[in-house]
């Protein structure tokens, strides 16, 4: 286990402590009114790490309490990492961005995108420009999730068994492949679409490397990083599994119920290797991961990217250089919309007024379906993360309120 240690106190960073503390006493109120069942949240600045704290329980029926250790379904925080991964082999010369998906996965080719129509009966015209490995980074692909519920591809995704990852037995390889059979939302590179996308991108990084997803992680990514926690899954009956928070929803009227249909991906085989969804991981794991990101793709004397391309990565590359409330479909909550961009795997704020958030601009960030969140600010050099295990994500303001907390501290 990679244990997060306290480095410094706030004070020596800018940071005051007794605003700093106002984090702890908000979020408290989440788990003793029932409305969460415990969290971790930590705080760098400055490349030290200031604050660190827990409440609450990983299992509330147990009474097993939330720890260093406790192992969260991180959901959507994958994305990021399989975006560093596919930026890692553009480095190397193995993809560029602007090549087709089809050159990696064929049944890509010939695209048709949905103009009218049903679900069963939809009508369609055939793709201006294909898809390419910068509309996947980007959610501009116009793929889709079938959970969204807000279109009739979405129904299509649904009716095939995908609406919350794959079908029981089907592999990344044979998702791909089906995704690419559903017509489109929209041409390529016009419209963002929170998506699939990214667990095409995580095939597209199997063929470019010739590894499975999880080899090319464990192998580039998370063994360097020495982030021996975090994996697609643990065994039922190993010591990482009692260390496995329970995923929670909101009962109607107060309190939580167990989530027991989503909580069983995470002990399961993993046939289908989600690079949008599928990885657990620890507050000390992904802290490794966050920092790396905000040193410039390097941490302990191991780097993945150049910092010129995390910081291509980090610049919104949306049509036009709109932000998600221009361009976006309003149907996912891992963000806001106004004033936010979005880059090659993290949503990037470009304008913090608009967006109505105490956040600096460049900020980037991104969030998975039980609430979890992180952000790297840049500018105030601070890091950010927050894990819990509720779903959906939409529940709660979690992300803005912690955004909000954690800049009011800062006062140098």
């Amino acid at each position: 286990m990679t244990a997060p240690k306290i480095e410094a106190d706030p004070a020596e960073v800018g940071l005051d402590p007794a605003r700093l503390a106002r984090i702890d006493t908000h979020f408290r109120r989440y788990v003793d009114d029932g409305r969460l069942p415990g969290w971790t949240i930590a705080v760098a600045r400055r490349d030290r790490l200031v604050h660190l704290s827990h409440h609450g329980h990983r299992d509330v029926d147990e009474q097993l309490p939330v720890t260093d250790d406790t192992i969260w379904r991180i959901y959507s925080m994958t994305k990021p990492v399989t975006s560093i991964a596919a930026l890692m082999l553009w480095e190397r010369g193995a993809l560029e961005l602007t090549d087709p998906v089809s050159r990696y996965i064929p049944a890509f080719a010939d695209q048709r995108v949905y103009r009218g129509g049903s679900a069963l009966n939809p009508g369609t015209d055939a793709a201006v420009e294909p898809v390419r490995i910068h509309h996947l980074l980007t959610h501009t692909a116009g793929l889709t999730y079938g959970f969204h519920h807000a279109h009739p591809v979405d129904e299509m995704y649904r009716s095939k068994g995908y609406e919350f990852g794959a079908p029981a037995g089907v592999d990344l390889a044979t998702a791909a492949e089906q995704f690419a059979r559903f017509p489109l939302l929209f041409q390529p590179g016009t419209e963002w679409n929170y998506s699939v996308a990214t667990d095409v991108l995580g095939r597209v990084v199997e063929v470019a490397s010739g590894k499975r997803l999880d080899e090319f992680f464990r192998d580039e990514i998370t063994g360097p990083l020495g982030m021996v926690d975090t994996t697609f899954r643990v065994a039922p009956d190993s010591p990482e599994a009692a260390r496995l928070a329970t995923l929670y929803n909101a009962r109607p009227g107060g309190g939580l119920v167990v989530n027991k249909v989503l909580a069983r991906a995470a002990t399961g085989e993993p046939t289908f290797l989600s690079g949008g969804g599928g990885l657990l991981s620890t507050a000390g794991d992904y802290l490794r991961f966050a920092r790396m990101l905000a040193r410039g793709g390097e941490l302990d004397g191991v780097r993945l990217l150049g910092p010129r391309t995390l910081a291509r990565a980090t610049r919104n590359h949306l049509p036009g250089g709109a932000d998600l409330d221009t361009v976006g479909r309003p149907i996912f909550a891992e963000s806001a919309y106004a004033g936010v961009g979005f880059g090659l795997g993290f949503s990037v704020v470009v304008d913090g007024t608009k967006a109505k958030q105490l956040t600096n601009e460049g900020t980037f960030a991104w969030g998975g379906l039980a609430s979890t969140a992180f952000w790297v600010d840049p500018l105030d050099e601070i890091v950010a993360l927050f894990l819990t295990q509720l779903v959906p994500s939409s529940t709660y303001p979690i992300r803005s309120q912690l955004q909000t907390l954690v800049q009011q501290a800062v006062i140098d």
